[in-house]
Parts: structure tokens; C-alpha cells; sequence
């Protein structure tokens, strides 16, 4: 019994003493959570560093007599502060090494372009920056805390006087949270600092090392939510190759090759050969397939592959032990305010500092001049020793800043024989002038800490900001549409009895060439229209009349329809365009009525309207049986309109008689220089009015023409282009340009002489400085030029007609002065009656009932849709 008991109590007491496991995870996963937040992802605001990376530099401060060090010495330095591995602080220390701003680096520490790794820490050096040396480090601003094992102290954070976290940039990823600050302009952040010092707003913008083109315009600041879009930069080198000269942010050439390489297997793009030829710089050679468009491939390189990614930032921040979340511009001036605080502390302590100097200058002196020394000869006491110091310097302590200590009477009792014997009291009072204009100073800088504030980041810039200008250029991209600029990967085949659509029907009848991310539409006989995605094998409908690649939003295509009503037998005649449509939806073009079907359908890629023959039935009681219709004769209207009546009379056959013209007008093309791009949008500058073989003349600075044609996917260099209009083989180009090799203008006048499209030719010289100064197709062009006689500047007015005749486009052309020439300006021309004319005329072309973005359009038939047009 006593046994059992015994066990039975045993077993009480041990459920007793037990701890939940759910209380213990719960605590457990607070803590790591805390942990991993504070101690490794997300940085301290205050000088924008993770743990690791401070604990590195603190070491490295610790090693530094000026020259490198071996990194694996440094991480081993560095392993006092932090308890983690040699990997982790290696990883850190190249990271910090590749940002170019705290490390100098010596050997082979990889390339963030190509993604190529450092070489082993035993093989690479470092050591501290100037700049680290003069921002980020002062022990007398640093509050300290003990190291991990307690033999040590680091600091809690580093004193920096700069907006270091935003120089860099930092990414991490934390227990259920994360955060990713993007690297900012050196330069941008100090002038944004300074006129935050001043009272005003900045908005900074992230600057990549990578350099590329980037569009801000949905940043947010930063915040969560924001997005970037970052673009490699592609040039044109000729019409077969295109140059990848800079590669976005996050990516590497490597990376970007393969994602090309991958777009081009799956048929996105169609390209010969990638070559990297990347060395010193940045360069990627694409050589292009037969065929195929330039411009349309840049579209499609930034469509399908890593040319284009996007970015999303998440500024998150530690402040006093709390994860926040800030915009760029509030992190700022946050720096901002703390390096102005930071600069004050230190002058406070150099003010300290000065007024001991001083007062320890003016006791020497006077225990020297007045030989109080002396008065301590007799003494047998060191407390004796002291009071006779004490009371020699009682006539003078009114004077000084403080009361005298102990300490002081004790450093004066140190004071050597030799030094009193060699005292010089006018080397003294030099000594004590010096270290009072100094004082002067130190006083009215903190009088106006601002203004000192923004010296010391005038003096950062000057000293440090050479050499590190933007790189990434700030952009506004315009929107690619991947079904345009796919490259066509597939084939369209149609089953029109079965009613199968798609590109693996191989044995069907072809349709055309397309890509894998178009749409399809078909219009079968019973007046049906449906839109869908382009599948291997797609069931339509029966009896297709139609089927074709949909393109959204396009404005120029028109159906040409006539179709039998069920109910009233009537033969309904319409124009129509398919604006927007719900995928897989059946759509009815007729009235929608039993027993009808389409009698006769045209598509037309730019409203063109034919002229058909219609052939009533022999039984019909017209007495006209065969008559001639123009589709011109309708207007264009909604897929949902009734339509018109053609005849009352049934229809014996349908047939094509003359092709027709476009009912659309020409199409008003616009010129965006912000994304340098055309459109249709009414974005930008009109350029004219475009028929089909109408032509654009580029003139670009580099001093090269080209005519290319209006399509929407050609794309100028904006900071290139000169001159873009419509071409005129009338109109005579007005040239003034640069000479390298001569350093003098020249003014030349010429016709375009040349018919190839997308093909330049040099019109100036050929010397690598010249450039293309004005161009203008104006008739009555003239320009200012400012010339240097002697000491003085003169103002000359020519008219260009004047100057030189026309010659041919190779010519050389004349000086335009004989004097040194500092400026040119060309003096804007009235347009002439006859131009006013023919602008008024393209701008007649757009109908005045056209409508304008955001409008609704009624598709709902109306009565008079069905206005009968004759009496057939």
C-alpha cells in the first residue's frame, strides 16, 4: 500500500509542476518573431544599418591604421560582436563592399551587373572610406551597449550624419513581415537634406547603380502599395541589331540572356543570336531575325522578358525597438533632424572641451607669472600643497566658467621644472587667443545650427559628390500591349462547317499567322459573333462566315454587313465596329429574330466601303431586279444597330463589284516626347493627318534622316529627335550644324531625295563632335546669331532662304558666319494663309461628332436605323 501510494503521489506532484506547451510556443515564437526583426531584417532608422553590418564596421573601425585589411581578418574581428557564422558576415561585408560607398575594395569583389561573386575572403581587401571616417563614426555620439559574451562594447547605433539607409537601400524578409528600401542618388539625398534645412518639400526618387530607365510615376514614396516599373536601355545599332547598354535593378546579364533565350523559345520574340559582350561596360548584343522590326522587338523584349521588371518597394524601419512603416521622403527628413542634433552634440563637446583648454591655459599662466609654485616649497603636507595652490589662485577664480576642483590643483602640481623654466606668456596668450576665436565660432554655429547644418552637407557634396550623378533615368513608359508586339508563333486554322477554330487544326484551312496570346473572333451565318482566347482546338459554332485575329480597341476595322430578317424578310444592310466585348459571350448582329441569317459579310482593316451587285429572285415584284449598292452610302455604327433596309424583296444572290475607299478619313496621328512614342490618343503633338503611304521625316541630332512609316509601334529617342513631322517631298529642310572637325557652323538648304523607309542617312559631317544644331521645314525660317567680334558680342538676324540655296542633301553647305558664333536661336514663323488652310483641313478630316474618351455609346437600335434607302 505504502508503495503505491508513494507512486500515486509522485505522479500528483510531477502533473503539478508541468508547464503547457501552448503557453511555451506561444512566448517562444514571440520572442524569435522579435528577434529576427530587430537583430536581422529590418534596419535601425537612425543610421540605416542591420546589427551584422554595424558590427562590421564598428570592427573595421576598430582595425583601422589607414591601410587594407584581408576581409578574412576583418570577419574575424568582426565575429566578437556578432554570434553567427563567417558566412553570413562575409555575405554582408562584399554586399557592403559592392554598394561603393562605405568600403574601399581591393581585388575581386564580384559584379552586381553579371552576378558574379566575390572572390574568398582570404584573397580580397578592405578597409574603411573617407567618407565612413567623417560621417559615421564619432565614440563621444555613440551610445554603447556590451557585446553578446559581455567582453566587449559596441554601439547601439552608429552616429551618422548622412541618410545613409536610403544611399543603400536594404531588403529583408522577416517573421510575417518585410521590408525593402531602394537604393537613393547620392547626391539627390544631400540637396534633398538641404532643402529640407531650409523649410521645403523634396521628393526623392531611387537611383540604381545598373543605371536603365525607370518609371516613378506610381511610387508612392515608398510606401506599401507603390510600384516601379525599371527598363533596360536598348539602342537600335542597325536595322539587324539591337544593344542592351544597361540592365535594370535586380537583374544581371546572365538573367536577363536566359529570359531572352527563354521568350524566344516559346516564340514570343524572334531573334538569330544573343552575344554578351560585356566587359567594362554593359553590353548585351541582340542580333534579330530576318524580317523582323526593331522597334516591335524592343516592345517584345520588354513585354516577355526581364528588359522590363517590376518593382515593388516596402519602406519599413526600426524605431526605439518597433518595426514602422515610413514614405522615403519622411525617413529623410528624419535624417535629416538627427544629423542636424548629431552636428549639435558635437559642438557641444568641442565648446566643453575649448572651455577646459582655456581654463587650464589660464591657471598655468597664472600659477607660473604669479610663481604660486613657489609658495609650496615650505609645505609638508600634500593637503597642504594643495591649499597654498588654492589660495595663490583665490584672487583669480571670479573669472573662470566653473569652480576650481581638486583635480584641477592636482594637473597643476604636475606641471614640470623644464616647462616652467621655457614658459613663454606670449606663446600662452597666442595659445588662448586661438582657442577663444575658436570658442567665437563654436558659439554662433550654434546660434545658427541651420545654417551650419546646411554648410556641412554643401561640404559632403563638394568633397564626395563628384562622380556620383543619376544613373537611372526617370521616365514615363508607355503601356505595351503583349498581343501587339508578340511575335506571330502560330497559325489560325478554321473548320467553317464544324465550326473549329485554332492553330492545331494543321489539316483545316489556313487563315493566318498569330501569336498564342491573341483573340480570335468568328461571325457565323445565323448572324452570330463570338470573341475568344486562341486555343489548340476551339468550337465556335457552325457555319462560320468569318473568322480573324480581334485586335481591342481598334478603331479601324469595319464590318460590312447584309443579312436576311427572320420575321419580316426583309434585307437589313449595316456598318458597323466591334468596340468592347465580354470573352465567349454570343453577340447577335441581326435583329436577333428566327429564320434570320447573314446574307453578306467584309471585314475592312480601315473602313474601306465596296460597291456590290444585288440580284433579286425572278419571282420578285420589283421592277428593278439587279441593282448596285455603295456601302459608303451608311454610316458606321454599334455591333447592336438593326441596320438599314437594302430591299423588301427576296435576295437571289449577293456579289462583289468594286473595291472601295476608306470612309475614315485619314488617321490624326500624335507624337508623345515624353515616352517617344506615336498615338491616337490625342497625347502630345499633332504631326498630321496619315493615308496609307504617307511617311514621317525624323531628323535627329547625330545629324542623320530617316523616313519611317506612322505605325503605332515605332519609337524615337525624344533626347535624339530634331525634327518629327509628316513627310512633304515639297518642303525644303532649313539645316544649321556643328563641324568637329572645324569647330564652325554651317547652314545648308535641301530636299529629301531618298525613298527608303527606316534606313538613315547622314546629312552633316561625319566627325564625331559634329551635331545637328536647328532643322526646321519652315519656308520663312530665320534665325539670331549671336557672334564674338573682339571683346564684344553682336546680334546678326539672317533668314535662312537667303543664305544659301538649295542644293543637294550630301552638300556641305556655307559658313554661317565668319566670325566665332556663341549661340543660335531660330526666330518662330507666322504660318502662312495657305498652311493655316491646310491645317484647317486636316482637322476638318475628324468628325464632328467624334467622341471623346470616358463617352458611352448607345448600341441600342434605333428607328431610324431601318430608313429605307430606295424604293426596291
Amino acid at each position: 500500500m505504502s508503495d503505491d501510494t508513494n507512486l500515486t503521489e509522485g505522479k500528483e506532484e510531477s502533473l503539478h509542476d508541468s508547464i503547457p506547451v501552448t503557453g511555451m510556443y506561444k512566448d517562444w515564437f514571440l520572442d524569435y518573431a522579435s528577434y529576427v526583426i530587430l537583430e536581422r531584417a529590418v534596419p535601425a532608422i537612425e543610421d540605416g544599418l542591420k546589427p551584422v553590418q554595424r558590427r562590421i564596421l564598428h570592427a573595421m573601425k576598430e582595425m583601422d591604421d589607414g591601410r587594407f585589411n584581408k576581409v578574412a581578418n576583418i570577419i574575424g574581428q568582426s565575429m566578437q560582436y556578432h554570434p553567427h557564422g563567417d558566412a553570413s558576415i562575409g555575405d554582408a561585408i562584399v554586399n557592403l563592399g559592392q554598394k561603393d560607398l562605405l568600403i574601399e575594395t581591393q581585388g575581386n569583389w564580384g559584379d552586381v551587373r553579371t552576378g558574379d561573386g566575390a572572390a574568398a575572403a582570404r584573397y580580397i581587401e578592405a578597409r574603411l572610406s573617407k567618407f565612413a571616417l567623417e560621417v559615421v563614426f564619432n565614440p563621444q555620439t555613440t551610445e554603447w551597449q556590451l557585446s553578446y559574451d559581455g567582453r566587449k562594447r559596441e554601439p547601439v547605433t552608429l552616429p551618422v550624419k548622412f541618410p545613409l539607409l536610403l544611399a543603400q537601400g536594404v531588403e529583408g524578409i522577416a517573421v510575417g513581415l518585410s521590408t525593402k528600401i531602394l537604393p537613393h542618388n547620392f547626391r539627390e539625398l544631400i540637396e534633398g537634406s538641404i532643402e529640407i534645412l531650409k523649410g521645403n518639400k523634396t521628393n526623392i526618387l531611387p537611383d540604381f547603380l545598373t543605371g536603365g530607365l525607370a518609371d516613378f510615376s506610381d511610387y508612392q514614396e515608398g510606401l506599401r502599395g507603390g510600384k516601379i516599373k525599371v527598363r533596360a536601355r536598348i539602342e537600335e545599332e542597325d536595322s539587324k541589331t539591337l544593344l542592351i547598354k544597361e540592365i535594370p535593378y535586380g537583374t544581371t546579364t546572365d538573367s536577363l540572356i536566359d529570359s531572352i533565350l527563354k521568350a524566344n523559345d516559346k516564340g514570343k520574340i524572334k531573334i538569330k543570336k544573343v552575344v554578351d559582350n560585356t566587359a567594362k561596360d554593359v553590353e548585351i548584343q541582340i542580333q534579330l531575325a530576318p524580317g523582323v522590326s526593331p522597334d516591335v522587338t524592343i516592345d517584345a523584349l520588354y513585354a516577355f522578358t526581364d528588359c522590363e521588371v517590376s518593382i515593388s518597394p516596402n519602406a519599413c524601419v526600426i524605431i526605439e525597438d518597433k518595426p514602422v512603416f515610413l514614405t522615403v521622403n519622411q525617413i529623410l527628413e528624419y535624417n535629416t533632424k538627427q544629423t542636424k542634433e548629431l552636428l549639435r552634440r558635437e559642438l557641444e563637446i568641442r565648446k566643453g572641451e575649448l572651455l577646459e583648454k582655456l581654463l587650464f591655459s589660464s591657471l598655468e599662466k597664472i600659477f607660473i607669472e604669479n610663481r604660486i609654485y613657489r609658495d609650496i616649497e615650505e609645505c609638508t603636507t600634500w593637503e597642504a600643497v594643495l591649499e597654498a595652490i588654492d589660495k595663490g589662485l583665490d584672487p583669480y577664480k571670479p573669472d573662470f566658467y566653473r569652480e576650481i576642483t581638486q583635480e584641477d590643483l592636482i594637473r597643476l602640481t604636475e606641471i614640470k621644472i623644464k616647462r616652467i623654466s621655457k614658459f613663454d606668456a606670449f606663446k600662452a596668450d597666442e595659445l588662448m587667443k586661438r582657442l577663444q576665436e575658436e570658442l567665437k565660432e563654436v558659439n554662433y554655429n550654434l546660434k545658427h545650427l541651420t545654417d551650419y547644418a546646411i554648410a556641412y552637407y554643401q561640404n559632403l557634396l563638394d568633397k564626395y559628390g563628384k562622380g556620383r550623378e543619376r544613373k537611372t533615368e526617370i521616365r514615363a513608359f508607355d503601356t505595351i500591349q503583349a498581343a501587339v508586339v508578340a511575335a506571330n508563333n502560330a497559325k489560325l486554322y478554321v473548320n467553317r462547317v464544324d465550326g473549329f477554330v485554332g492553330f492545331g487544326l494543321k489539316k483545316d484551312e489556313f487563315v493566318c499567322d498569330c501569336s498564342d496570346l491573341d483573340d480570335i473572333i468568328a461571325i457565323r451565318r445565323d448572324g452570330k459573333m463570338v470573341v475568344s482566347k486562341i486555343q489548340e482546338k476551339l468550337f465556335m459554332g457552325k457555319d462560320i462566315l468569318f473568322v480573324g485575329v480581334f485586335r481591342k480597341n481598334d478603331e479601324r476595322m469595319t464590318y460590312n454587313l447584309i443579312y436576311l430578317d427572320g420575321t419580316s424578310g426583309r434585307c437589313m444592310v449595316k456598318r458597323f465596329q466591334v468596340g468592347g466585348i465580354t470573352r465567349d459571350k454570343e453577340y447577335d448582329l441581326t435583329k436577333g429574330t428566327k429564320g434570320s441569317k447573314v446574307l453578306y459579310l467584309t471585314a475592312n482593316p480601315n473602313g474601306e466601303a465596296e460597291t456590290i451587285t444585288v440580284y433579286l429572285t425572278q419571282g420578285a415584284k420589283a421592277r428593278v431586279k439587279v441593282f448596285d449598292f455603295d456601302f459608303a452610302e451608311i454610316e458606321i455604327k454599334g455591333r447592336g444597330a438593326g441596320g438599314n433596309i437594302l430591299t423588301k424583296y427576296p435576295v437571289r444572290k449577293i456579289q462583289f463589284k468594286m473595291e472601295g475607299k476608306s470612309t475614315l478619313g485619314g488617321l490624326n496621328v500624335y507624337y508623345d516626347p515624353s515616352v517617344g512614342r506615336l498615338n491616337t490618343d490625342q497625347r502630345g503633338r499633332l504631326i498630321g493627318n496619315f493615308l496609307g503611304d504617307d511617311k514621317i521625316l525624323v531628323c535627329y541630332k547625330n545629324g542623320d534622316y530617316e523616313l519611317t512609316s506612322f505605325e503605332l509601334t515605332n519609337r524615337y529617342e525624344s533626347s535624339d529627335v530634331r525634327l518629327i513631322q509628316k513627310f512633304d517631298p515639297q518642303k525644303v529642310l532649313s539645316a544649321i550644324y556643328f563641324d568637329g572637325a572645324t569647330k564652325t557652323y554651317f547652314v545648308k538648304r535641301f530636299l529629301i531625295e531618298t525613298t527608303t523607309i527606316n534606313k538613315r542617312f547622314n546629312f552633316i559631317s561625319d566627325h564625331k563632335q559634329s551635331y545637328l544644331k536647328l532643322v526646321t521645314t519652315d519656308s520663312q525660317a530665320q534665325v539670331v546669331v549671336t557672334v564674338t567680334k573682339g571683346k564684344e558680342e553682336e546680334q546678326v538676324e539672317y533668314d535662312l532662304e537667303m543664305l544659301i540655296d538649295v542644293k543637294g542633301w550630301k552638300a556641305i553647305g556655307n559658313k554661317v558666319s565668319a566670325y566665332p558664333v556663341k549661340e543660335i536661336q531660330l526666330i518662330e514663323s507666322e504660318p502662312t494663309k495657305a498652311e493655316e488652310s491646310d491645317d484647317a483641313d486636316e482637322a476638318s478630316t475628324e468628325s464632328d461628332d467624334q467622341l471623346e474618351i470616358g463617352t458611352t455609346i448607345d448600341l441600342t437600335p434605333k428607328k431610324d436605323d431601318e430608313e429605307q434607302l430606295g424604293l426596291f
